[in-house]
């Protein structure tokens, strides 16, 4: 059994810092169209955040049926002659709560200047936390798996975890939150935050989003060309979202992010994992081999994996990566993180999004053979991330088909990438950023690791972005920013 670190694939994608678990709805919801400011709601407080509720359209087709409400807060300038209008957010997921999201920006060292030149908006994607939550019953040892499928080590593994995928996808869209699921989709919430765009009466937004807040923020701009005003884009997904391409395409990432953690516990030999790069990446594969044959405090090889992958977030993560890694080889107490109350929506959430964006393979015998080529070419985690998932069983019908990124629009979007992102890899990035063609410039960052922007240790990327969001100027040209010392 994956107990609890199964956890570490649930929220793996929503923003780098915690944001609060649901709590009661927020401000009393005004007239359509208005937004009323008031205090935040318990749990979403923070210093000068305020929060209001915008009743949207549950189908934008049909926009004189079902309502639902999404909760938006706002971070306001603290300069009006500086202000230049709204800096609309988005911390990834997708299943990531927002509303704190503007302070979270701001407590991590979002510039000065970027805070005077906009009010932060931040909002609760449809479908999370305060913003029409759905729900998909999951038991606990159904979020204790995860939201990636075990390792698969043969075709037979693939069959067997068809059965659990059906199970999931049938939970869903039998929910008591089931006739919403067709609509809880990418292209929906762009449209939601249109019409906070016109709530706020702007005549166009600029736009901050971090990993799947960079699909997010492609598809509004893509949507809504003419309404956007400046782009930023952070740690890039490809053009199709979370398709089954992306979800392969975490195994690449793994592979691309490992080298950074093998020299750095190769250069820390008190932890024991060997005294070179090549020895950490045998001891990898020997720690997940002996947890496959018999767990070790309710964690198997999946769930070493699901771990590892997740602390290669973040360099400031690998001294407790190397510690856990210590404490499986020697069998000392193993760490396990807990369930938070909120991570039964995260996980619904991400499946109506991940689901319903986009058509997936529907036969076992598909998945049974990316498994077996990603299983060579991503021996790390290709058996997991290639493997069958409750969107196989998904119901076939859509309700529009998935958004083409292109280059019609202005000239107006930046992209900011690691070189060695796990979640967000380099190659995914490319083909978004072959999409936008001249839309968009991208600057990258010779570092690993999931964020850039205002996370990111690279001064050359946080430059381009804050002189891009404060006077407009971007790079002439895509730019390879080189490594800086400490990042």
């Amino acid at each position: 059994m994956r107990r609890r670190l199964s956890l570490a694939l649930a929220a793996v994608t929503v923003a780098m810092t915690a944001l609060p678990a649901a709590a009661s709805s927020a401000t009393t919801a005004t007239a359509p169209g208005t937004l009323r400011w008031g205090p935040c709601p318990e749990g979403a407080s923070a210093p000068r955040l305020e929060c209001s509720t915008l009743e949207v359209p549950l189908d934008h087709r049909d926009p004189g049926g079902r309502q639902i409400e999404i909760a938006v807060s706002r971070l306001a300038s603290e300069k009006p002659a500086q202000r230049r209008g709204v800096l609309l957010t988005n911390p990834g997921g997708p299943g990531g709560a927002g509303l704190t999201y503007p302070a979270v920006l701001a407590a991590a060292g979002l510039p000065q200047e970027v805070l005077d030149s906009y009010d932060l908006i931040g909002f609760d994607p449809r479908g999370v936390s305060r913003s029409a939550p759905v729900t998909c019953d999951l038991t606990q040892e159904q979020q204790w798996r995860g939201n990636f499928p075990p390792y698969a080590h043969t075709a037979a593994d693939v069959t067997r975890e068809a059965g659990h995928a059906r199970r999931i996808a049938t939970q869903c869209t039998s929910a008591r939150t089931a006739e919403t699921l067709p609509h809880m989709t990418t292209a929906e919430t762009a449209r939601d935050m249109d019409r906070i765009r016109a709530a706020l009466g702007e005549p166009n937004l600029s736009y901050l989003g971090a990993s799947y807040g960079s699909y997010l923020g492609a598809v509004y701009t893509t949507l809504f060309p003419r309404r956007g005003d400046r782009i930023v884009l952070d740690s890039n997904l490809g053009p199709g979202g979370y398709d089954v391409t992306a979800m392969r395409l975490f195994a690449r990432g793994m592979e691309d992010r490992f080298p950074d953690f093998a020299a750095y516990a190769a250069g820390h030999p008190e932890y024991g994992l060997g005294s070179t790069p090549q020895e950490i990446t045998a001891t990898f594969h020997e720690l997940v081999e002996k947890l496959d044959a018999k767990p070790v405090q309710g964690v198997d090889g999946t769930a070493l994996r699901a771990y590892t992958f997740e602390q290669l977030y973040a360099d400031g993560s690998m001294p407790r990566l190397a510690e856990f890694w210590q404490a499986v080889d020697t069998g000392a107490t193993l760490p396990l993180p807990e369930l938070t109350d909120d991570v039964e929506n995260l996980m619904a959430a991400r499946f109506a999004v991940v689901c319903g964006d986009s058509r997936w393979p529907d036969t076992v015998r598909e998945y049974q053979r990316n498994v077996a080529v990603d299983r060579v070419k991503y021996p790390m985690l290709g058996g997991s991330t290639a493997s069958i998932n409750p969107c196989a069983f998904w119901p076939r019908e859509r309700t529009e088909p998935p958004v083409r990124i292109t280059g019609h629009g202005p000239a107006n979007v930046l992209m900011v990438q690691n070189e060695r992102d796990p979640g967000t890899p380099l190659a995914g990035a490319r083909k978004l950023r072959r999409a936008f063609g001249e839309r968009a410039v991208m600057v990258t960052a010779d570092q690993g690791g999931h964020g850039v922007y205002p996370y990111g240790g690279n001064r050359c990327v946080k430059d381009a972005a804050t002189t891009f969001l404060t006077t407009g100027e971007r790079p002439a040209r895509d730019r390879a920013c080189a490594a800086e010392p400490g990042t």
